[in-house]
């Protein structure tokens, strides 16, 4: 199964307006207005206004005085680039080759940092301030003098211009797709360097060049970056390279004298002494694992564990706690991919046909406990859903390109039905079967045959076993329709090998295109990603006319613009029916032992655990863990 997430980014995910006094539910303070020309500005901002002043002191999700100790232990549940859940063998997680390691980003800074409760904003970290040219073009970075890697070596603008330009060249392809709008990065001073983007760059090409990671240019002269390896890189950031064991766990050690400790956007973050990330190959394993504090903090993604699982005797006795924690962050983006590079796939009506044989409703109310509810959009929980009819203002993006598109899209946004619940849905099997035929299939007796005349085949790969009983019942339905399916587990280094190269039938991904879609949505449903091993556009989604819009929609000025191109390309793509959309949930199930202390309320967009929990030592002291 792929989960995306953000990659290489310091920014949280691109959400929704809000200003940080109106989430803490304080008196609004006035946001502070984008920087005029040539003026320096503490932060950017993708539509103009920051929400906090030059002089904020911390973010307003953190506590200030929170203590420094303890160790946090996790599994891993969220990946980007060449990263892979079940293990790694490279800790250069910023290449394709390999496997990298949870939690790199620890240990690098960047020019600037995100507020994980605004959703479109970075304030200043190595940066102190930003000089914007009259065209929005060029962007003079000044670095504080006091920024320092691990080593005591200054962190200079030959650096920041390295690291960009390095990144582009040699970078992972989603990295240096991200970065397509950079045109230049140059050291002008000791303290300040010039990043050039060309002239009809996108919108978040600003934030996306201040949040990549800074690498030490002397450090990178006597190591190859593109290479993998297992020697911990030169950092800058809260965190260093601890002990780990290849495959198993690695661990972050905080540097005591991080040079970065008392910037206003890392106040009261970086509170444990140790981040530990465990790897299993198996989820029950994992489950296991976590019951026996082997690790103290796990989010949830099975919903028969969260129902049925959690009743041992720490839960019981309240040692570990149980929690729904809000986010409202866009999420549940997640649905069976289908590989329409392969012919089979390239039909509309075969791949709709498909997904009629998944039946949601019985699976959600037999194996998911009903906690789930469907997706339906590739922008699921967002404004940028499209619903119903195409408006006024839809019609008029979309009617330019109507002799190419399909009749559907000026319709009502494609849902998928209700089944009766029963399972096998009959008269939407029947239906699927008629789509079929309609396509050039045949049957054969009990066989499926496409119009090429072989067997109709399909295999859903995966590198474990979770989705396996989700999988099952699908499976049953397409034989009823003549395909033989199947489910396959592989390793993870050969699932990431085969997903890599498009090697495959079906996936799963998963992911959030946040509430100011920009860049993602190239890298996820552009042509170019298509061909781009190891791209986001698992489904190998081409067309013309969602480059078009996914262009438009990159230099809009308003977010009120941006939803109206988003619910068009929405269309398009539900339209097109290359996936079969799964089930989402808005908020995090979690579990933890009860030895954290953290602030009185959480980021509006991240769960906030790494960044200001702390441990609890008095808890931890009379904490008795089973495993230890």
């Amino acid at each position: 199964m792929l989960r995306s997430a953000a990659l290489g980014l310091a920014t949280p995910q691109l959400l929704a307006l809000a200003s940080v006094a109106e989430a803490a539910g304080e008196p609004a303070a006035a946001p502070t207005a984008a920087p005029a020309a040539g003026a320096e500005s503490h932060g950017l901002s993708i539509f103009g206004d920051l929400a906090l002043p030059a002089d904020f002191p911390h973010f307003a999700y953190v506590n200030p005085e929170a203590p420094k100790g303890g160790e946090i232990a996790l599994q891993v549940s969220a990946t980007s680039g060449n990263q892979n859940f079940t293990t790694f063998n490279t800790l250069n997680v910023y290449i394709l080759k390999g496997d990298g390691a949870a939690g790199m980003g620890l240990i690098f800074d960047s020019l600037m940092a995100g507020n994980a409760d605004e959703p479109d904003s970075l304030y200043g970290l190595v940066a102190r301030a930003v000089r914007v040219s009259p065209d929005r073009n060029v962007f003079r970075f000044l670095l504080r003098p006091e920024a320092r890697f691990h080593d005591g070596s200054a962190l200079t603008a030959q650096d920041v211009a390295f690291s960009l330009n390095i990144l582009r060249e040699k970078g992972h392809p989603s990295i240096r797709q991200a970065l397509r709008d950079l045109d230049a990065a140059e050291a002008e001073a000791q303290d300040v360097v010039m990043v050039r983007l060309k002239p009809q760059r996108s919108r978040d090409a600003p934030l996306i060049v201040a949040g990549q990671p800074i690498f030490s240019k002397a450090y990178y002269a006597t190591h190859d970056f593109d290479q993998t390896t297992l020697e911990p890189p030169l950092g800058s950031g809260p965190y260093r390279v601890g002990r780990f064991d290849q495959g198993r766990f690695i661990t972050f050690d905080r540097v005591p004298d991080y040079w970065g400790r008392d910037l206003p956007v890392n106040v009261g973050q970086s509170n444990f002494d140790r981040v530990r990330f465990e790897y299993f190959a198996d989820r029950k394993v994992a489950f296991e694992a976590f019951k026996a504090g082997v690790f103290t903090f796990r989010e949830e993604f099975t919903s028969a564990t969260w129902a049925t699982g959690y009743d041992f005797a720490a839960v019981k006795d309240g040692r570990v706690l149980r929690e729904t924690l809000p986010d409202e962050s866009p999420m549940g983006t997640q649905g069976w991919f289908l590989n329409m590079r392969r012919d089979k796939f390239r039909d509309k009506r075969v791949r709709e046909a498909i997904g009629l044989a998944f039946d949601f409703e019985w699976t959600n109310r037999n194996i998911m406990y009903g906690v789930y509810a469907r997706t339906t959009s590739f922008f699921q929980n967002s404004p940028f859903a499209a619903s119903g009819l195409p408006s006024p203002q839809e019609v008029a993006l979309l009617d330019p390109y109507r002799a190419e598109l399909d009749p559907a899209v000026f319709g009502e946004a494609y849902v998928p039905p209700a089944s009766d619940g029963s399972g096998q849905d009959r008269a939407l099997l029947r239906r699927a079967n008629d789509m079929l035929l309609a396509a050039g299939c045949a049957r054969s007796g009990s066989s499926l045959l496409t119009p090429e005349g072989k067997p109709f085949e399909i295999e859903f790969l995966d590198y474990d076993g979770a989705l396996q009983p989700h999988t099952a019942p699908f499976i049953k339905n397409l034989r009823l329709l003549g395909i033989e399916a199947r489910y396959r587990i592989v390793d993870a280094a050969q699932y990431k090998r085969r997903t890599d190269d498009f090697d495959y039938d079906v996936v799963t991904s998963r992911f959030g295109l946040g509430l100011a879609p920009g860049e993602g949505m190239r890298a996820t449903f552009g042509s170019e990603a298509a061909d781009m091993p190891g791209s986001r556009n698992v489904s190998g989604v081409k067309s013309r006319i969602v480059d078009a819009l996914i262009d438009k929609a990159l230099v809009v000025e308003t977010r009120e613009e941006l939803v109206v191109v988003c619910r068009a390309i929405d269309r398009i793509l539900r339209a097109m029916h290359p996936w079969v959309p799964m089930w989402n949930k808005p908020n995090h199930l979690v579990a933890f032992w009860d030895v954290f202390g953290r602030p009185g309320r959480g980021p509006r967009y991240d769960m906030g655990v790494l960044n200001s929990w702390w441990i609890d030592e008095e808890k931890y002291a009379r904490m008795k863990f089973p495993g230890r």
